[in-house]
């Protein structure tokens, strides 16, 4: 047992103080975890797109100072009151969402959408007390999706805590945490293409290239990346991805492109990138009969979907999927196991590795649209 339990620990964190503003590696208090929390020591942590998003504070209410931060695998240091289910050494994975197992969602097969530990962007604390555990000279520092990993200790709510096996490695697995799980799930477990079947795939960062991986996993024919980044085509075939269109070189629809070649329609298209024209496309782009368009990408809060009624009654279904259908907690050890048995690969998401001193590069070569996954190690 180590001695730091039910102590404050002192630690680096990268900081975010005001939006847009380069982080700043800062010590910070980590108060010990409460009731149904665990204090993480963080191992690797990368950087997603989200963590981007709200550090620039263009489209919600700003909150700082604050510690981003939601993909990234550790170690468990100690565990509060009422945690049964995991110990400290336990190599975890925490996740921006929860599985409570005992609300109406966690006991239905049919959801993921915890309603104690769903994702809320808007909190700055904990569930339990609505204090934060992160302190800079007594003043607190934000909670970022419940996990802020941009931190050498978190603490995070136990029911967004996946026990995995410990034999994985942590520099790998932690991107299962948010995008790969994201992107797979929803083709494997929502679209469900199979063997041999046609699968469209709208935006290939790295969450479409994760869509992209499931329906190569699923064993579809023929896969195709729709990007108006012809730079990312190379890069995608790696990922499964057979043909390449972008749309900026039609002067028609790109759903009618797609029809063309093929006979109609795709089985299958998952919608990766949030623009609501992209959405309209990957459903309308899907064959008539027995076609099934998955939206995965967040839209602007304004936007409206429009399309004519009669495509679904044509037999073409639409569904919106959350975390790729994934309970944490339940099928992420399940997720690490296809790793270890060679079932899926997760070293080619990993474009760029540094170390937790050089964080603020990692925004760089997101900003830049240079890296799919950047791993930083916290252990500098």
């Amino acid at each position: 047992m180590s001695s730091t339990v039910g102590q404050v620990i002192k630690c680096k964190a990268a900081v975010a103080w005001e939006a847009g503003k380069p982080l700043v590696i800062e010590e910070v208090e980590v108060a010990p975890p409460q009731a149904m929390e665990v204090r993480i020591k963080i191992l690797f942590t990368s950087l997603c797109h989200t963590d981007v998003y709200f550090w620039e504070a263009k489209g919600q209410k700003p909150l700082f100072p604050r510690i981003f931060g939601h993909e990234a695998a550790g170690i468990v240091e100690s565990v509060g009151e009422g945690v049964t289910e995991l110990a400290p050494g336990d190599h975890v994975l925490p996740v921006f969402t929860g599985e409570c197992k005992e609300c109406t969602h966690c006991l239905s097969e049919e959801s993921n959408m915890c309603s104690l530990l769903r994702i809320n962007t808007d909190r700055g604390e904990m569930i339990n007390d609505g204090q934060s555990r992160f302190s800079i000279n007594g003043q607190p520092v934000y909670h970022f999706l419940g996990t802020s990993t941009f931190s050498e200790y978190t603490v995070v709510h136990s029911g967004c805590v996946a026990k995995i096996n410990p034999q994985a490695p942590l520099d790998k697995v932690c991107i299962l945490s948010c995008g790969f799980c994201t992107g797979f799930g929803a083709t494997v477990n929502v679209a469900k293409p199979t063997k041999g079947s046609t699968v469209a795939v709208f935006g290939l960062g790295a969450v479409g290239l994760s869509a992209a991986e499931g329906a190569r996993y699923a064993g579809a024919s023929r896969i195709i990346g729709v990007d108006l980044n012809p730079k990312r085509f190379e890069e995608a075939k790696k990922f499964g991805v057979t043909e390449f269109v972008n749309p900026n070189d039609y002067d028609r629809p790109v759903q009618e492109v797609i029809a063309e070649m093929t006979n109609g329609g795709v089985d299958r298209s998952v919608e990766c990138t949030g623009n609501i024209n992209a959405m309209i496309s990957a459903f309308e782009c899907v064959h008539d009969g027995w076609g099934v368009a998955v939206l995965v990408g967040v839209p602007h809060k304004d936007a409206v979907f429009k399309t004519h009624p009669v495509n679904f009654l044509t037999e073409r279904t639409l569904k919106g999927t959350f975390y790729g259908h994934y309970k944490p907690r339940t099928d992420l050890p399940g997720v690490v196991e296809m790793y270890m048995n060679k079932e899926i690969e997760l070293e080619k998401f990993i474009t760029h590795e540094l170390s937790f001193s050089e964080i603020n590069k990692a925004f760089d070569l997101m900003l830049q649209g240079a890296s799919l996954r950047c791993i930083i190690r916290m252990d500098d």
